[in-house]
């Protein structure tokens, strides 16, 4: 079922799209590929091992550069490792997958590739044992996977094995979450002192930011602020259902998962335990959800889709006062923002609120889905330590200015996240969700679809919910076929 938008889905492509910055995807990014400026040049270094890094620009929208920052990181690395020359390859957003897919089947890609287009696990080199190592970039260590955030990456995180060999074959260099960015000059022109922690609080702002003259919220026609509102009200509201909806671990066996899983939502559907009509946080949550966008841009279906960051020509502009976003839209929003920006949580739906909240806190969680690059198998001797070289090198304090620069998230301990993005960690709303949040349709239909009537008055509340069960029933037959559990009890 179609119940996550795109940041941490099964689908590695996917996943990436709300990665990258609102203006790279809004323009479709770089039209050519390019290398970076030593390629370009033709320089060569005499005597060193050159290796190549190749991949996608989620943070501009260059051809031929992950910008200067990325280069500084570079060159910090070259003086530390003279005998080593790192070189950039920015692929197309529209053909990286692949190519990158393309490359590693025929043995013909570089040293380093970005790691989410489709592979198998043969093709790249499994790191277990080089993270058993020290990292010598960091004092102290003693084994390379120590450095890491052990609730994000490492051999006991589901999420950072590779599903076909259950090894680790790539190394983050930050994270990726989602947030609400807000212009901090709005606020105080509309006398808010601190960013809205509860949803009354939220009520409140909005109120103080219209009449200030600021649409509260930034809005568009793309799907990015339909499923993150779902989803991160949904998963509140449905917090008090986690024991007894949590059927399966998380490979499908019966037990207990972190965080409920599809499998097990399917199953309370399937079972009439999860009802549209019968569970009442399902009502009180599109109640919310409506609110949320009658706080938006006026005729937001209209507004094209600001990529990875909602509404981003409304934000930038101030014209409104907040966006949904990913910490990767940072280094866009301060080229284009005349204005300082904060990042805070989704607002906690508390019992002032609703009855049916039991003050379950506001989270999503922040993932290794984000930038990562894993070394194909045909990179052996000299290029294969320098390449473990370089990515040690990114395991380490030295990416701190690069992190700050692009407002990513830090994978490692010991270094904190930019000023811009430290909100999307904030507390609870960094900690994953127990509960998945409540599905749209069937995988692959749009999710707005299920909802833009209702969101935008065309369709009741009371002709919603029964339609929003047909989209959970199609849902879960669809899925029952896909994951092949059509022989289990519960699905017959």
């Amino acid at each position: 079922m179609t119940s996550r938008t795109p940041r941490r889905t099964r689908t590695p492509s996917v996943a990436l799209l709300a990665a990258l910055p609102a203006l790279a995807v809004a323009t479709g990014g770089c039209g050519l590929l390019g290398t970076d400026k030593k390629a370009d040049t033709g320089e060569a270094g005499q005597g060193k091992v050159t290796i190549t890094l190749a991949g996608p620009n989620q943070w501009n929208t260059s051809g031929s550069s992950f910008g200067p920052a990325w280069e500084a990181l570079v060159d910090a690395f070259e003086k530390r490792e003279p005998g080593i020359e790192v070189r950039t390859q920015v692929l197309p957003l529209d053909g990286f997958t692949q190519t990158i897919t393309s490359q590693l089947a025929a043995g013909t890609a570089p040293e380093l590739v970005f790691n989410q287009p489709p592979h198998k696990a043969h093709e790249v080199h499994a790191l277990d044992e080089e993270l058993q190592k020290p990292n010598p970039y960091v004092p102290g260590n003693q084994r390379w996977i120590d450095v890491f955030r052990k609730e994000y990456f490492g051999p006991d995180v589901s999420k950072a094995l590779s599903k076909e060999s259950g090894k680790l074959e790539y190394i983050p260099f930050n994270l990726v979450a989602i947030g609400l960015f807000y212009n901090k000059d709005a606020f105080t022109k509309a006398g808010i002192q601190q960013a809205p922690a509860t949803w009354e609080d939220f009520r409140a702002a909005c109120a103080k930011l219209k009449a200030a003259g600021y649409d509260p919220v930034a809005l568009d026609k793309g799907a990015l602020a339909a499923g993150w509102t779902w989803e991160s009200i949904t998963t509140q509201l449905t917090d008090k259902y986690y024991d007894q909806w949590n059927y399966f671990d998380v490979t499908g066996k019966p037990g207990k998962a972190p965080s409920v899983t599809e499998k097990s939502l399917s199953k309370a559907i399937k079972e009439g335990t999860l009802t549209a009509a019968k569970t009442p946080e399902v009502a009180e949550s599109l109640k919310l959800y409506k609110e949320f966008f009658d706080n938006g841009t006026p005729n937001w279906s209209g507004v094209a889709d600001g990529g990875a960051t909602v509404g981003y020509r409304d934000f930038v502009t101030g014209k409104a006062a907040m966006s949904w976003g990913t910490d990767f839209a940072v280094e866009a929003l301060k080229t284009d923002a005349k204005f300082a920006i904060g990042t805070m949580p989704f607002p906690t739906i508390t019992k002032a609120t609703t009855p049916v909240s039991t003050d379950a806190p506001a989270r999503y969680g922040a993932s290794v889905g984000g930038t990562s690059y894993m070394v194909p198998s045909t990179v052996k001797g000299e290029k294969y330590a320098a390449t473990i070289k370089f990515l040690q090198f990114m395991s380490s304090p030295a990416v701190k200015p690069w992190l700050d620069a692009t407002g990513g998230l830090p994978a490692i301990e010991g270094v904190e996240p930019s000023s811009e993005t430290a909100g999307l960690l904030e507390g609870e709303w960094g900690k994953i969700y127990r509960v998945h949040g409540l599905p749209g349709g069937p995988e692959g239909s749009p999710f707005r679809e299920v909802f833009d009537g209702f969101l935008l008055g065309k369709r009741s509340l009371q002709e919603e919910l029964p339609d929003l069960q047909k989209w959970w029933d199609r849902g879960v037959e669809a899925g029952i076929k896909k994951n092949n559990w059509g022989d289990e009890d519960w699905a017959k």
